[in-house]
């Protein structure tokens, strides 16, 4: 059969499909050194790297700095969350 797979419903949902569902969407990033990042999800790939544009660095969830498009190692990142 190939890729495991989770059913949900009439459809098939992989852990990069249900990422992919969040494209263009605003979210969370929480990496491991414990900092938070929010914004538009444009891009990702197998390695779960990520460019977030409008992006901020949060911290106490107040908004720390505006970073405008950033890109996040995916073996950095811990949780993707949308917002």
């Amino acid at each position: 059969m190939g890729a495991m797979a989770l059913t949900e419903g009439n459809f098939e949902s992989r852990p990069l499909d249900a990422l992919n569902s969040a494209r263009n969407k605003r979210v969370i990033v929480e990496l491991k050194n414990n900092k938070q990042f929010v914004g538009k999800l444009k891009a990702f790939d197998i390695h779960v790297n990520v460019v977030l544009d409008e992006a901020e660095e949060r911290a106490d969830g107040e908004t720390k700095r505006k970073l405008g498009t950033i890109f996040l190692r995916g073996d950095m990142i811990v949780m993707i969350s949308t917002e």
